[in-house]
């Protein structure tokens, strides 16, 4: 969305976003026109201490936005002035760890984390009801597997846990004193029942917790604390202005780019690949290991398919070629003959594990076929084309229903960028996908839409399906080459898989 001068717009109220990603801490002001004023961040670095790990420490989260909020204060001082309300949007799943005085206990535990499968296994064995109950496979990604693990190996860290917040919620804490979660973020736990929108105590108890060591719930639109006075003046904001419910990063992503009634969705080519589908009603579909989960606005729900690495092994080829920039690469990549890309390796994008469809924390990446003539714009080619793969494996598992309203994905994260990527995704899945404005800071917006929302907005007025900047419509008669290497794809995960499994078990 296009800068505004806001001193020029008759309506003066502004409205903030907090996004806390994986990588990046994105805080973004948005004026009552739907005009975004500023957008900054700060980067953040995931820690692995061990195989399979994936930690950050909360204080990172809190020093990376602190830099960004008082960036913006200096640039954007009246503006701050003028917010009415706060929105938050965070990584789903993470684990963070409070004591009876609410210090943190140890660094939290991410959503990409894979030390939990056994605990998987464990949870489904001693709750059979559980993908009943939760309408979700149980999967290392989610809080609920992290705390059983915790439970036998760490057990003194376990015993001294009084509060499990989520990633955005620790943020909210800081900004109000007051714990809540909303319920799109509280959908990613195991511990909600998603179709009743409460937290379910039989799934608690089977991790050693109970309703009193979790936030209270509420809508993503809902008022849930207000401004605390030292965080509001250090930062030029007013004092006890409301913080919104907010939502998980997904639904936040929605929320931005306008995807609130059935049908509609996106694809994001973020860390992570996400196909997201509306829905009107609870519709869980767990044996395919997709993500049926609450949206952030009331009486809506979502199915969501996930895969750990999108944006993020484009990344690892980058840095894998020696090129300078991923957008190098890509180019490398475009310029590739149709009979090049026919001969290019296969590759499975499993570089952090796997969710939808295979629910395999043990996977790994393969490139497969490699040979002397190929160079950097294969292995680019090979990676662009696999998690397109893995995004489509995950597109055809969702609700057939729900697959079949669906007209058009827009399309958001930092792989939206690639021209080359959007036109091979839209004809993999035969849907048009189309760019919109605001869509590398979806999230971000999301958030200060649901501020906005907290702040007494109307629904109609304030998640309007932001302006299309581009649209990549299907080939309608693609390379026969294009189907035949899914083919060879699909077949290649199941042949490698025990192997995976056997290196696991040596370690």
């Amino acid at each position: 969305m296009p800068a505004a001068d806001s001193a020029t717009e008759p309506d003066s109220r502004m409205y903030l976003g907090i996004d806390l990603g994986t990588s990046e801490v994105k805080v973004l002001l948005l004026d009552a026109g739907h005009h975004v004023v500023a957008v900054t961040g700060e980067s953040l670095q995931i820690s692995r201490p061990r195989p399979l790990w994936s930690e950050q420490h909360p204080h990172e989260w809190w020093a990376a936005l602190d830099g960004a909020m008082l960036r913006l204060a200096g640039q954007h001082g009246s503006a701050m002035a003028r917010v009415r309300a706060i929105g938050l949007s965070g990584q789903m799943h993470g684990a963070v760890l409070l004591d009876a005085l609410g210090e943190v206990l140890r660094p939290a535990i991410l959503w990409n984390d894979g030390r939990s499968s056994d605990a998987c296994a464990a949870l489904e064995s001693a709750v059979p009801e559980l993908r009943g109950i939760t309408g979700n496979l149980a999967m290392p990604g989610f809080t609920a597997p992290k705390l059983y693990w915790l439970r036998e190996n760490e057990p003194e860290i376990h015993a001294r846990t009084a509060c499990v917040l989520l990633p955005k919620d620790w943020i909210r804490l800081r900004l109000t004193n007051e714990r809540h979660t909303d319920y799109s973020d509280a959908s990613g736990t195991l511990w909600l029942d998603v179709g009743a929108r409460t937290w379910s105590d039989r799934m608690l108890s089977a991790c050693g917790l109970s309703r009193a060591q979790m936030p209270s719930l509420v809508e993503g639109s809902a008022v849930a604390g207000r401004l605390h006075g030292a965080v509001a003046r250090r930062w030029g904001l007013p004092e006890d202005i409301p913080v919104a419910g907010g939502a998980g990063d997904n639904a936040a992503s929605a929320i931005g780019i306008g995807a609130v009634m059935p049908g509609q969705g996106f694809v994001s080519l973020g860390t992570s690949g996400v196909i997201f589908v509306c829905a009107d009603r609870f519709l869980p579909n767990p044996d395919s290991a997709v993500h049926a989960f609450c949206h952030a606005l009331p009486d809506r729900w979502h199915q969501m398919s996930v895969m750990l690495s999108a944006a993020s092994a484009l990344r690892w080829a980058t840095q894998l070629t020696g090129r300078e920039s991923e957008a190098s690469l890509l180019n490398a990549a475009e310029a590739l003959s149709l009979s090049q890309r026919t001969l290019a390796p296969l590759f499975l994008p499993y570089l952090a594990g796997e969710r939808t469809p295979h629910n395999d924390p043990n996977a790994k990446g393969v490139l497969f076929g490699l040979t002397h003539e190929h160079g950097p714009g294969d292995v680019a080619h090979a990676v662009v084309e696999g998690v397109s793969y893995g995004l489509l494996d995950g597109f055809n598992s969702l609700d057939t229903e729900l697959r079949s309203s669906v007209r058009e994905l827009s399309l958001v994260g930092g792989g939206a960028r690639s021209s080359y990527w959007a036109q091979l995704l839209a004809t993999l899945l035969q849907r048009p996908l189309v760019l919109r404005a605001g869509a590398e800071t979806a999230a971000a917006l999301g958030a200060a839409r649901l501020a906005w929302l907290a702040d007494g907005g109307e629904e109609r007025e304030v998640c309007r399906t932001a302006p299309e900047r581009s649209r990549f419509e299907p080939d309608p008669s693609p390379d026969s080459s294009l189907h035949a290497r899914y083919e060879r794809f699909t077949r290649l995960y199941p042949q490698v898989r025990p192997l995976w499994a056997e290196r696991h078990s040596a370690t």
